[in-house]
């Protein structure tokens, strides 16, 4: 019988009573990674805002070590340029080519005109968009086994042009994904999102019983196919102060929240909840779940950036790939200063290599 694997740092704190579900994922040796073995995936790594801190953090890559080949799509010329700012000696090679300790894959993807770190410009609006599409192309065909992006600065895109509401909801376009949850994880909570980036008065409008199943459905799919969970555990919140006191402060939890969970607990889905929010992330109701699903961005969020902020990880549940990414925006201020801290870069791209290993393991 395979041993156990060890507790892993996407499973958190509550999953340690699923972890043993799964046999032992076998060891990948550095030899293997720096030959470019098969058995080892690549993750591909968009360097996202030209102006912010992307590239900055996407070249502290090159000081870490992962279970896996990392590609980084950038302009090479700029990824150069920031690195003598940064004043790193950092070697940008071909993807195909041999891995030393002071280099970084990289995919050029060109940019149209002159960077400046710190700098907005909304000519960077298209080669944005052409990161991704080069990443979502890679995914599909198979040459990248997972997705990893830096952030980018939404009002810079549209500013240039091209209508982008955030990663999630592009990546869900373009690959015809019927339907993905947002969900971040660090600091042992995982915590997924009924409503992403709407206005807090479109929220209770939005919540329907149809939507929010369907978003239940996929996170309890995705913590079992991506995460190794067996049985997953899952906390949800109310939409209104107190849970609604029982339709005083609202009817959300009554006639949207309550029956959808009564109907998904009669499936044999493992469901808490219409729960407050200002208790739900108790000790004690932590230790007992493995996700969290919070009914708008600022219900949740908050508890979980404070508990991991900088290590935080975002990823995008219901797509056709595995996508990962930073849990904090472009920092534009510290573009180029080397204050940029890589923390949340390496832990998403762990993430995508942990994931990726488990799909691969799933197939065999």
């Amino acid at each position: 019988m395979a041993a156990p694997v060890a507790r892993s740092r996407l499973r958190g704190n509550a999953a340690r009573r699923t972890v043993n579900a799964r046999p032992e994922k076998p060891a990948v040796s550095r030899a293997a990674v720096a030959s470019g073995s098969n058995s080892v995936p690549v993750i591909a790594v968009t360097s996202g805002e030209p102006a912010g801190v992307g590239p900055d953090i996407c070249l502290a890559l090159a000081r870490k070590r992962f279970a896996a080949r990392i590609v980084v799509l950038g302009d090479r010329e700029m990824l150069e340029s920031r690195a003598r700012q940064l004043g790193l000696r950092v070697r940008l090679r071909d993807p195909g080519s041999g891995m030393t300790s002071d280099s970084i894959a990289c995919l050029h993807v060109p940019l149209s005109y002159t960077c400046r770190a710190g700098t907005l410009d909304r000519r960077s609006a298209p080669y944005v968009i052409s990161l991704l599409d080069r990443a979502i192309a890679g995914c599909k065909s198979g040459e990248f086994a997972a997705l990893t992006t830096a952030p980018v600065h939404k009002g810079v895109i549209n500013d240039g042009g091209i209508p982008f509401i955030g990663h999630t909801e592009y990546l869900a376009e373009r690959t015809g994904a019927a339907q993905v949850v947002m969900m971040l994880a660090g600091g042992g909570l995982r915590v997924a999102l009924a409503t992403t980036h709407l206005a807090l008065k479109d929220v209770p409008r939005a919540l329907t019983r149809e939507g929010l199943e369907r978003t239940i459905r996929v996170l309890h799919a995705e913590l079992i196919r991506r995460f190794g969970i067996s049985a997953p555990r899952i906390l949800v919140a109310g939409l209104n102060p107190h849970g609604g006191e029982g339709g005083y402060f609202g009817r959300e939890e009554i006639e949207v929240i309550g029956p959808v969970l009564e109907k998904l607990r009669a499936e044999g889905l493992r469901l808490t909840g219409p729960l407050p929010a200002d208790t739900m992330f108790v000790p004690e109701r932590l230790a007992g779940a493995d996700c969290v699903l919070a009914m708008y961005h600022d219900q949740g969020l908050p508890v979980l950036k404070y508990a991991s902020f900088g290590k935080g990880i975002n990823v995008t549940l219901g797509l056709p790939m595995i996508r990962t990414s930073v849990d904090h925006g472009t920092a534009v201020d510290l573009a180029g200063t080397g204050r940029a801290e890589p923390d949340s870069l390496f832990a998403a791209v762990e993430a995508a290599v942990e994931m990726a290993q488990i799909e691969a393991q799933a197939r065999r």
